[in-house]
């Protein structure tokens, strides 16, 4: 909700009162639309308050702008509203008063207030602006900027530095926990929890991608797509869960349709998260090849998905160590090995070593990656060990266990000793989560 807090008169003298148009108008036409409101001055959890508010004007998959009265501020958070997102924005007004030339054009609804501010002909009012919130799931473009200024991108938001907005809109407490229990019993204790929330269209993009880690973390990537193409179009557009369309469409065999929503990712903005998903449909279909040939460039084309996802953020050893395992798998070994290695490692290091979160299990798996590459038998098995001991997912030891088999394959071929490695390879294929 981008509106006043409290009753004001606009220019022409005529008082709306806000607190009452709220509660007996918009709250009501917003929860007929299976939504939920969220007004600023509800969700000052601390901080500044300007910080909070553009989480807000960025996060809301929806959003009612009240422009009665001209307030400066209203308009400013508009502007800021309508750069960000091409669709889902619902203007009203007190009927009577007169917008502003530069927002004129906008079409806005109506709604009729008495001599004391409060709203009249409440029912119908709110049956109208509930049309409108329903309306808004077609993300029909309904910002100026959008409409007017060809190609203009929608900026993506670091999901990992939101607070203050996403502790209101996120999956709250209870909810955490049933999706987790109900992960390690499996796809169809996901499912339930899942009807419980009513229709994927009526999902937030925060519970959706929610179902998706459940859903992921007991491999039901047919459940995945399913969800993902039930959702509405604004929550399914999001990056987020665009990416985890990519990673189940590939697990299910349908590589050719995850390379499309990955490439069509890419081309709006290069990711290191992306460029690495991409890297694991080419690696995919490298190890289902059986032409020689085919295998070869399969296993470059790989290499280079991966190497353009580690240049593109340094900091995110995930395609570095990739990209490096690959690379011990050539043959000859790709002579760039010896270049990536010390710079993954030196990234993998500092995700170990960070003092502002935990590592998980992707931190330890790519120490253990890069101690086997290095022949560091020791520091593998206490790799191995931490990592065990934070597996979250099925497919988490799967995946490494795949990985250091190729690796311990080509240490064969080359007539070297692979014995500990592959002891390493069925600790982790014998893992289960905790």
């Amino acid at each position: 909700m981008l509106m006043p807090f409290r009753a004001t008169r606009d220019s022409d003298g005529q008082l709306v009162d806000f607190a009452a148009v709220y509660r007996q108008l918009i709250i009501p036409a917003i929860e007929a639309a299976g939504m939920s409101p969220v007004r600023a001055d509800e969700d000052l959890t601390g901080g500044i308050f300007h910080k909070t508010m553009f989480e807000q004007l960025v996060l809301c998959e929806f959003a009612v702008a009240d422009l009665s009265t001209g307030n400066p501020n209203v308009y400013y958070e508009l502007g800021v509203r309508h750069g960000l997102r091409p669709y889902s924005t619902v203007p009203v007004f007190r009927k009577g008063w007169s917008l502003p030339l530069d927002v004129a054009p906008i079409s806005a609804l109506q709604y009729p207030v008495d001599r004391d501010g409060t709203p009249t002909d409440v029912a119908a009012t709110t049956d109208l602006l509930t049309a409108r919130l329903v309306t808004a799931r077609e993300a029909r473009t309904d910002s100026p900027v959008h409409q007017l200024v060809t190609g203009l991108a929608v900026p993506e938001v670091d999901h990992e530095r939101i607070d203050a907005f996403r502790e209101h809109a996120d999956r709250d407490e209870d909810l955490r926990r049933r999706l987790d229990h109900a992960a390690r019993i499996g796809g169809a204790a996901v499912r339930s929890v899942e009807e419980e929330l009513g229709q994927g269209r009526d999902l937030d993009v925060s519970t959706a991608v929610a179902l998706l880690v459940a859903y992921r973390s007991c491999s039901a990537w047919d459940d995945m797509v399913r969800l993902v193409e039930s959702l509405s179009q604004p929550a399914r557009a999001t990056r987020l869960v665009q990416e985890q369309l990519g990673l189940a469409l590939n697990r299910v065999g349908r590589d050719a349709d995850a390379e499309h929503v990955l490439q069509t990712l890419l081309r709006e903005r290069p990711s290191s998260e992306t460029y690495g998903l991409l890297g694991r449909v080419y690696k995919d279909r490298w190890s289902r090849e059986t032409s020689s040939r085919r295998r070869a460039g399969l296993l470059s084309q790989a290499i280079d998905a991966y190497v353009r996802g580690f240049e593109v953020d340094w900091r995110d050893p995930y395609p570095g160590i990739n990209a490096v395992t690959l690379m011990s798998l050539t043959d000859p070994v790709d002579p760039r090995l010896d270049r990536f290695l010390p710079v993954v490692r030196f990234a993998a290091e500092r995700r170990l070593d960070g003092s502002d979160r935990d590592p998980d299990y992707w931190d330890h798996a790519s120490d253990l990656g890069l101690a086997v590459l290095a022949g560091d038998r020791e520091r593998a098995e206490r790799a191995l060990e931490h990592a065990l001991a934070v597996v979250r997912d099925e497919f988490e030891p799967e995946t490494t266990a795949r990985d250091l088999g190729w690796v311990a394959d080509a240490m064969v071929a080359r007539g070297e000793d692979a014995g500990w490695v592959l002891e390493l390879v069925a600790d982790l294929r014998a893992a289960r989560p905790a």
